[in-house]
């Protein structure tokens, strides 16, 4: 799953990695070191600009609310809890199909974070001695640097509670799509803890690889099977992880130091 990223590139950065032709300053985010479920975050994606002569799509980065909200939602109060679509089954669930064949966005990330129950810690859950396991943070990210870009949907949803004018009439809200982790060996992997992605965590963000951005991001493209074949995992061996400070599990805390590298799990959270 992706229940928690990192996302510190500026706009401008972004704007030469994707190719973006428009953005708006007043819809520039800091860097995030911690973005959790409801925050805004920015998309990348293909739509024709509001009020243009030209009805051609136009590459933009957007400031989205991560966690969808289907059009058809007579509340907002769902989008809380489908932050993730799944890769499997995205083309056919109500909430996503629909965003699945005409809006699809790039969510950039400089990786996201995932919690692994300690091996000691999931014994004394199993022997119901303990409830709340003291879980690893890893933080996940490409083993080149670039910027992790996650397969991602965006839906419109109208607040009829407000007028046409009001600035909050309209909601934008996305969700990550997630497939089966990796099973092959990382790129590079800790020390001591897991070797592949599926040791942390059975789901993984759906990872595009650049040539296959243009054709995720093209609001043409509507035919469900032809779009499933964007939905394939990226090759292996492109990932690396590393165990991350605990710190980083309390959503207040925000801060470059959460994606710190530590040299071994912390202390009762051993792999």
């Amino acid at each position: 799953m992706c229940g928690r990223y990192a996302s510190s590139r500026r706009p401008e950065d972004l704007a030469g990695v994707f190719e973006i032709e428009k953005w708006e300053p007043e819809e520039t985010l800091e860097p995030d070191y911690n973005v959790a479920p409801t925050k805004e975050v920015h998309a990348v994606l293909d739509r024709p600009l509001k009020d243009a002569d030209s009805p051609r799509p136009v590459r933009q980065l957007r400031k989205l609310k991560w966690g969808l909200v289907p059009s058809w939602a007579k509340t907002p109060e769902g989008g809380a809890r489908m932050i993730n679509a799944r890769a499997e089954t995205v083309h056919e669930k109500p909430a996503y199909r629909r965003a699945f064949a005409a809006r699809r966005c790039i969510i950039p990330a400089d990786g996201y974070y995932e919690w692994v129950t300690g091996a000691q810690e999931r014994e004394l859950e199993v022997e119901g001695r303990k409830k709340r396991p003291r879980k690893q943070p890893y933080f996940v990210l490409p083993a080149d640097g670039s910027v992790f870009a996650m397969a991602g949907l965006y839906e419109f949803w109208r607040d009829r509670t407000l007028p046409d004018e009001h600035p909050q009439a309209w909601w934008v809200t996305c969700s990550v799509i997630t497939t089966e982790a990796e099973r092959t060996p990382l790129a590079v992997a800790p020390a001591e803890g897991p070797r592949t992605l599926a040791d942390i965590h059975p789901r993984m963000p759906l990872m595009l690889t650049p040539d296959r951005w243009d054709a995720w991001l093209d609001p043409s493209r509507t035919d469900p099977d032809h779009l499933r074949d964007l939905l394939a995992p990226p090759p292996p061996g492109l990932m690396r992880a590393y165990p991350v400070s605990t710190a980083v599990s309390n959503v207040r805390n925000n801060g470059p130091e959460l994606l710190k590298e530590l040299e071994a799990p912390e202390e009762g959270t051993l792999f």
